[in-house]
């Protein structure tokens, strides 16, 4: 194979590499908004409490997944290979934390603190 078509191979698994970092990003960044329409909801039942919670873990175990893989794109983004979508890609598990962390406080935290349902109920009178 000649140097050219090395070079040419290794350009085009980059490109590869860079949209498919920027698809999984775009994906992950639906993921999140889609989980904070939740935190508007209210009067949640039981079963809605559960499947929230399970929600909450799925996103924690896809974080950590999707950290694995960060870490693995490590070497490349040291190098300065897809650096800008590799860095957007860890913006977006980031996000995902805040999201998921934003659900489990609104849901299971927050109703337990005394002053915040008062002050709820105040601004629902509103």
């Amino acid at each position: 194979m000649s140097e050219d078509a090395m070079n040419n191979q290794l350009l085009d698994a980059i490109l590869d590499l860079k949209s498919s970092i920027k698809n999984k990003t775009k994906r992950i960044y639906e993921v999140n908004h889609n989980i904070e329409k939740l935190t508007w909801f209210n009067d949640l039942d039981e079963e809605c409490l559960m499947l929230t919670n399970d929600l909450i873990s799925a996103a924690k175990d896809l974080r950590s997944s999707l950290i694995r893989q960060y870490i693995s794109l490590d070497f490349l983004r040291k190098k300065g290979i897809a650096k800008e979508e590799i860095k957007d890609f860890k913006n977006s598990i980031d996000e995902l934390k805040e999201t998921y962390q934003d659900l489990e406080s609104v849901f299971f935290y927050l109703p337990e603190i005394p002053e915040f349902v008062e002050t709820t109920k105040q601004l629902s009178l509103v």
